[in-house]
């Protein structure tokens, strides 16, 4: 197998486990809404997930590991992505508050940059930050 194939399949396992994480969020409360399914649908191609994986990942969503990512980006994009299926139905539960800090730490944050970075996702997501915080992301550019 060609170093092009390994990598492409190392991307694509990546995908797929994420996609996973994302599907098992959209399951935490039993069932998939249909904002949940849209954004399921829409991650599946963003990610490049086929018919036959998108299948398999529905089915069981939990038996495909989490995979730490390396880079700083990638951790908080993987985040963004979680964030957005639990703010599908606007509002966040005790059981997503759980899963999501497991997540944020099997995606190589410390205990205490995953608290941080999920409050200030929680914020963030519901529209409740200051005019300062405001001013900041309108302003980065």
């Amino acid at each position: 197998m060609s170093i092009s194939k390994i990598y492409e399949s190392g991307i694509q396992k990546n995908n797929t486990a994420h996609f996973a994480n994302i599907v098992n969020m959209a399951f935490i409360d039993g069932e998939i809404n249909d904002d949940e399914k849209e954004l399921v649908a829409k991650f599946a191609e963003k990610l490049n997930i086929n018919q036959e994986q998108y299948d398999q990942v529905l089915k069981d969503p939990k038996k495909y590991p989490l995979i730490p990512v390396s880079s700083k980006e990638e951790r908080l994009q993987h985040l963004f992505d979680l964030f957005k299926m639990i703010f599908a139905d606007h509002f966040i539960d005790q059981e997503e508050m759980k899963l999501i800090h497991n997540y944020a730490i099997g995606l190589g944050c410390s205990k205490e940059r995953a608290l941080k970075l999920i409050k200030k996702s929680i914020r963030i997501f519901q529209g409740k930050f200051d005019f300062e915080e405001y001013q900041y992301l309108v302003e980065r550019e």
